[in-house]
């Protein structure tokens, strides 16, 4: 926003109260109310204004204040925003970014993973960070991106995540570009957001107890889908495990596997496999919640699986 005036963000309590969970604290004293807009609680209003300010030039980026809200503007995301090129030549160059998942216990509407709820719209773009500086480099590249991206922030990961911030400050992460956050050569994980960190202690167990070694690819972007960095890496090591925090039914990893069937079947020495969430909505009570979601024990029950072929 410092560099960039047409930038400015909208959304619900973002002004004086700073955000829900204080992203743009600071925000209003810093760039005022025309860049820092409190909206009435009207996630389609919200959105239909940012796609009209897009359309005129400017660069807004809406918050939902939980990702499960944007439920209530799904008709002007799928219907207009994401179709808006096609039917006229000119995108709506916005952001909507929100905070996703479960594990704080805030229950079944405060918790959800929606990417599935998008994944089959063409004209949206979905990003998922895991780490501060993909938060931070994506996010740039969203903001300077001509066309819809949803921007998925993981709670869990707000006050969990410290880190050093690149020097560069024009450090950018180009949308639709894996990472292999560590290398190996048994098992290839796949995984996005939150859940990068729950295969990450699997992978050290697996390291240490039975000297297997892991490569885990975070996917930072779910579409597009860096389906040569998957492929890549599965030729690699033979054995497919996806991982993610939304329900299995539905869920992200059935097109990963079907991405990886159509393009690198030959290469698999194994059955891919996926761990997900239960197929129920988030409960409230802590130890109901830590049963819905996958766990260290989850992963590792179901690669060591993979690893008997």
């Amino acid at each position: 926003m410092k560099a960039d005036s047409s930038v400015f963000v909208m959304g619900e309590d973002i002004g004086a109260y700073g955000g829900a969970f204080k992203v743009t604290e600071g925000f209003l004293d810093e760039f005022g109310a025309d860049r820092v807009i409190d909206t009435p609680i009207s996630e389609a209003a919200i959105v239909g204004a940012a796609i009209g300010a897009a359309h005129m030039g400017l660069k807004p980026i809406c918050e939902m204040q939980f990702i499960d809200f944007i439920g209530s503007a799904f008709d002007i995301i799928v219907n207009f925003a994401a179709k808006v090129r096609y039917r006229t030549g000119v995108g709506a160059g916005i952001v909507i970014r929100g905070p996703c998942g479960a594990g704080g216990r805030a229950g079944p509407f405060h918790s959800q993973n929606v990417e599935s709820y998008f994944a089959n719209v063409a004209g949206l773009k979905m990003v998922a960070p895991a780490t501060v500086s993909d938060a931070k480099g994506l996010l740039k590249s969203a903001i300077r991106d001509p066309d819809p991206v949803l921007f998925f922030e993981h709670k869990f990961l707000y006050r969990r995540l410290k880190d050093d911030l690149p020097a560069d400050t024009d450090f950018v992460v180009p949308l639709g570009r894996a990472r292999t956050h560590r290398e190996g050569s048994d098992l290839t994980i796949v995984t996005y957001g939150a859940m990068l960190y729950t295969v990450e202690r699997a992978a050290d167990r697996l390291a240490e107890e039975e000297g297997v070694k892991v490569e885990i690819l975070d996917l930072r972007t779910l579409r597009p889908l860096d389906v040569d960095a998957i492929t890549t890496s599965v030729r690699k090591t033979g054995r497919l495990l996806i991982v993610h925090e939304a329900p299995s039914f539905g869920g992200f990893a059935g097109e990963v596997t079907a991405q990886v069937c159509e393009e690198a079947f030959e290469w698999l020495d194994a059955p891919i496999r996926r761990v997900a969430a239960l197929d129920t909505p988030v409960p409230y009570a802590a130890p109901l919640e830590d049963a819905h979601l996958p766990a260290v024990d989850d992963v590792l029950a179901t690669a060591r699986g993979q690893l008997a072929y």
